[in-house]
């Protein structure tokens, strides 16, 4: 375990909560120790009130801020003399816990206190650490978890049993605290679930977390040791995976997304001879159920395990609280013996989370088995903190789903002007984007987002569309809506100064290339759980062409009357094609201030009466294209298709 702490980059944070958001952010970055949103920290110092005095106080970690970029703001400052009140009542519900821990916060602005407020408050150190660590998670959960934990750290750490974290482990832990701690004691484990440290500066609280964990990390190497995965070949039957996303939406009642995580360590996993025992144990720490749900499905049977896990949440279900209305059979973790690890989610984000956490689960569990054998929390345990009341409140305030969450769009042509616009509508809606362009700028166009993948792409080759739909397809698990939009703009020339290899370039790119997208992504699209959704970006040219482009507006008639062909055929699969046929959209790369200019000095106008040329005498922008081609994949057109929408503020000679 590789302490971080630098004595130059620590000086720079002044104050005990610059000292804390620092050493906070050091957990946050090793990803054995917190991952997405885990662990929690505190420090305890004083806050002015409006007149000026002195306040006991409890900074502690905001619900929802992840320990890696927390800031200030991000740590809820709480009355200390509050904390120790509410410790001392016999009993608090979870829901009253929360109330009372939001007012008991001296700032109104601030995110909702941990749950684990009162238990830090209790801890006598000033700092507090509480992460996921990896290695303490594996050895606690093994059957002879408790005697190695004393065997490794003796009487430096106290151990608890589990306990759901909120008012009962600060109970328990105000009872155990204070008889079994010594002048050695620097640590706290919870059996499956993780550990404290503490101390009086966050240096001092910070190196204990590391030298804890890192002992632990040591035994584990001792004595579990985890051989390297063979190397194994990925399957090439990634067709199959749409199908697989059709039936988990299917279960779910609304769109999922998959995503494979295929590598020589899933596949190992997915085919050890124990899987279908050690794959359904439970989850590494109880927080991971909200993420991972009970059961990990073997094979691909969606329907099976949703059977399965109904049963389950009757025979679990026996509080009034929880009702058939809170019931989600999805799954969302599926491990399989081709596709190694596939991770279902609403959101690319939810997907990405479940992978990272299941990847270190893996590890955990196959450890857990060479120290004697792998065990979870029971069931009831489990269920307690899936239907959590806490959580479903939680969920409740998340609100309504965006109109495409769960959905994937690809987008060509998307490194600038149109194309790149239709990728910010889609992302506006909630979908997950796949913006394919020749320029390799597309593929950073949003940085490190998990619903955008960007993929450089050359559409006039057959095997570089192929990958990019396998990529499209590993990376969120099908298609849902394909917007082409990539082609070129020649330069004028007339048809008698027109050579061969230009007329067929254009042809390539403007035609032949949607023909093969549209051919390779009918079954993908024929998958979709709400049915595939294709629009074509036409042109004005193709209901009024003008001299001099007579390869671009044979090549986009010829792709009209091709998707109008798509739009009969396909529509026994519920696919449906739309046209839009946009003009005169001055803000993409061809139309540079010089082109312009000359263009407006041509027909004697200025260049704002250039732009607005048209019956409205409006400006026609990339983002109204682009909302409009997003509008065309929702609702509004669900029974439209074959249909050519122009978008060109009137021209006189389309109308």
């Amino acid at each position: 375990m590789e302490n971080l702490w630098n004595d130059s980059e620590a000086a720079k944070h002044q104050g005990v909560l610059a000292e804390r958001v620092y050493s906070s952010r050091l957990l946050g970055a090793n990803p054995a120790l917190v991952l997405h949103g885990g662990g929690n920290t505190s420090v305890k110092d004083v806050w002015k009130n409006i007149f000026g005095e002195a306040e006991a106080t409890l900074f502690v970690k905001g619900s929802g801020s992840d320990l890696i970029s927390i800031e200030r703001k991000d740590f809820v400052p709480v009355r200390m003399d509050a904390m120790l009140k509410l410790s001392r009542l016999s009993q608090l519900s979870d829901m009253d816990m929360a109330r009372e821990l939001k007012l008991a916060t001296l700032d109104p602005n601030a995110p909702a206190p941990s749950v684990e407020a009162i238990l830090h408050a209790l801890i006598p150190h000033r700092f507090v650490d509480h992460t996921h660590a990896d290695a303490i998670v594996t050895i606690t959960n093994t059957a002879s978890g408790e005697a190695r934990i004393r065997e490794i750290f003796g009487d430096e750490v106290i151990v608890l049993p589990y306990v759901m974290p909120g008012f009962d482990l600060a109970k328990l832990c105000a009872e155990v605290f204070p008889a079994q701690a010594t002048s050695r004691t620097i640590g706290m484990v919870l059996m499956n679930h993780g550990i404290f440290s503490f101390g009086d500066t966050a240096k001092e609280s910070y190196d204990r977390m590391i030298a804890l964990v890192g002992r632990a990390e040591d035994y584990l190497k001792k004595n579990a040791p985890l051989l390297s995965a063979a190397e194994s070949a990925p399957t090439s039957d990634w067709s199959a995976l749409p199908e697989l996303r059709k039936k988990v939406s299917a279960v779910a009642g609304f769109p999922m997304l998959l995503r494979s995580k295929c590598d020589s360590n899933t596949l190992a996993f997915a085919r050890h001879p124990k899987i279908a025992d050690i794959s359904q144990r439970g989850p590494a720490t109880p927080d991971h159920i909200i993420r991972t749900k009970r059961v990990a499905m073997l094979g691909r049977d969606a329907e099976a395990y949703s059977l399965a896990y109904k049963k389950y949440f009757e025979k679990n279900c026996q509080s009034a609280k929880v009702s058939l209305t809170m019931l989600d059979p999805a799954p969302r973790v599926i491990i399989d013996p081709e596709f190694g690890l596939i991770s279902a989610g609403r959101t690319a984000r939810d997907t990405q989370i479940i992978e990272d956490v299941y990847l270190r689960t893996q590890e955990i569990v196959l450890r857990g088995e060479v120290l004697g054998g792998y065990q979870a929390l029971g069931e009831a345990d489990l269920f307690s903190m899936e239907y959590w009341d806490l959580e479903q409140a939680k969920l409740k305030k998340a609100g309504a789903p965006k109109v495409f969450t769960g959905e994937i769009a690809l987008v060509t042509g998307a490194a600038s002007g149109i194309g790149k616009a239709c990728v910010q509508a889609f992302l506006d809606r909630g979908a997950a984007v796949v913006g394919v362009d020749i320029n390799p700028a597309v593929e950073s166009l949003y940085g490190q987002r998990a619903d955008y993948l960007g993929i450089a792409a050359n559409l006039t080759s057959l095997d570089e569309i192929k990958s990019l739909l396998e990529k499209t397809v590993r990376h969120y698990g099908g298609l849902d809506m394909l917007v082409l939009n990539a082609g070129i703009f020649p330069g004028g020339k007339k048809i008698e100064a027109l050579a061969d290899d230009e007329w067929r370039k254009v042809m390539a790119i403007n035609l032949d290339s949607n023909l093969a997208i549209m051919r390779e992504a009918h079954p993908l699209l024929k998958a979709a759980p709400r049915y595939g959704r294709v629009v074509v970006m036409g042109s004005k040219n193709v209901p009024a062409p003008g001299p001099g482009a007579s390869a671009y507006s044979a090549a986009k008639a010829a792709l009209t009357q091709l998707a109008r062909v798509a739009a009969l055929e396909w529509g026994k699969d519920s696919i449906r094609i739309n046209l839009v046929h946009p003009n005169a959209v001055f803000d993409t790369g061809i139309w540079t201030a010089e082109v312009l200019l000359q263009r407006a000095t041509h027909y004697g106008m200025t260049v704002d009466e250039y732009k607005r040329n048209n019956v409205l005498h409006e400006e026609v922008s990339s983002k109204d294209v682009a909302e409009l081609t997003a509008e065309m994949c929702g609702a509004l057109f669900s029974k439209i298709t074959g249909a050519q929408i122009p978008i060109d503020g009137g021209n006189d000679r389309v109308i």
